[in-house]
């Protein structure tokens, strides 16, 4: 509130108190609700399996149910394949983890 008061007194308005100081104090919160909606919908299973009826449509993680056999499974290259599916996540994450301890380090409140 003092923030958006200090902006206010200096003559900013309602749309430009939103674009200078409440979004860029929001971008951590933005970052993470994005980074988890990604996550969710990289890793989702269940609803893909439900409408993809075609295998050339299948997404990466139904393509790990490929690896499963009835009688055998070779887990090491189903290992291999789950290791080559996190990697991009992995990537993403590291580039992502900026915003997050820029989120920690800067609060918008000096001397309180």
């Amino acid at each position: 509130m003092e923030l958006t008061d200090a902006a206010r007194i200096d003559g900013c308005s309602e749309l430009g108190i939103m674009w200078r100081v409440i979004l860029p104090l929001a971008r951590p919160a933005i970052t993470v609700v994005v980074l988890f909606r990604v996550l969710d919908a990289w890793g989702d299973f269940l609803e893909p399996l439900i409408y993809i009826n075609r295998l050339s449509q299948y997404t990466l993680s139904l393509g790990l149910l490929l690896f499963q056999g009835m009688y055998f499974t070779e887990w090491h290259l189903l290992m291999a394949a789950s290791a080559a599916i996190t990697i991009p996540v992995v990537i993403v994450f590291f580039f992502i983890q900026r915003g997050f301890i820029e989120g920690i380090t800067f609060t918008g409140l000096k001397g309180v």
